[in-house]
């Protein structure tokens, strides 16, 4: 059986994987519909509804997030409804109260015709997420589930909920990894390396020390990030002088190893 479904966006076809997101179909073929909180690596949970779809045929009609509907045969939707256009509108205009300052939100705002807002903007004092976060909760998923580190999670409630480590206080188990940066959208998260030391600004100033490369003498990547990537990766037979080396470097000694293989002196590189 084919998992290659024929499925249907402003009744265009387009051809899909069969139980994929309906978003991915749209992202591939350029079909704009807009989102915050959806990454391919996490299951999709429709936090921000920016994504919404209207279902003409092949699942439940109405409304619903094209993030959590699954691909079907026949499966039909609308994307640009009157309905779905008032809803993006008012969607905006609470992400722009939410987040005033990010450039992000201001610009996809625009392009669907909202430059303000009639709630009440979120200006606060010293947020660590400089007026920019929208509460998508990517960055803490990334953190729990990919990462399996809990470093940060939502805090309080309603009005008053944040992002941060647990009490705002500085972290003993951040991997310093920067996946969490990766994945905002929009663009909220402050990290800073200076010298020796990875400062994760947004989290409570944590501080995770990077390890510094034998050869070249560069501070290259996080000390705990290294110590699980080599205990995740580890096989057989490897060879330890790339355990300390940046990655730069690492190319670099792989090549002339690999050639010293080919000339059949591979000896030499063991000294």
């Amino acid at each position: 059986m084919s998992d290659k479904v024929n499925v249907y966006i402003n009744s265009k076809r387009y051809q899909a994987i069969k139980g994929e997101p309906l978003l991915n179909v749209a992202r591939r073929n350029r079909v704009d519909i807009p989102a915050l909180c959806y990454e391919e690596s996490l299951k999709p949970y429709g936090a921000c509804r920016l994504c919404l779809v209207d279902v003409k045929e092949g699942a439940k009609k109405g409304l619903t997030t094209s993030c959590t509907l699954a691909c079907s045969e026949g499966l039909s939707v609308v994307t640009d409804t009157d309905e779905i256009k008032k809803h993006r509108k008012v969607l905006f205009e609470l992400y722009l109260s939410q987040a005033p300052s990010s450039e992000k939100i201001k610009d996809m705002a625009a392009r669907y015709g909202v430059f303000a807002t009639r709630f009440e903007l979120k200006h606060q004092e010293n947020d660590k997420l400089n007026s920019k976060c929208v509460l998508c909760g990517l960055c803490v998923r990334t953190c729990n589930e990919i990462m399996a580190a809990g470093v940060i999670n939502f805090i309080g409630r309603g009005h008053n909920t944040k992002i941060n480590t647990p009490y705002f206080e500085s972290s003993d188990v951040c991997l310093g990894c920067r996946a969490c940066l990766e994945v905002c959208p929009t663009k909220a998260i402050t990290i800073e390396d200076r010298s020796n030391i990875r400062i994760m600004a947004s989290w409570s100033n944590t501080e995770v020390e990077l390890k510094k490369c034998a050869v070249c003498g560069k501070y290259y990547a996080p000390e705990r990030l290294d110590e699980k990537v080599d205990s995740l990766f580890y096989y057989k037979d490897k060879d330890e002088k790339l355990k300390d080396m940046c990655p730069e470097c690492r190319k670099k000694y792989a090549a002339k190893k690999h050639t010293l293989i080919v000339k059949g002196e591979a000896e030499k590189y063991a000294k």
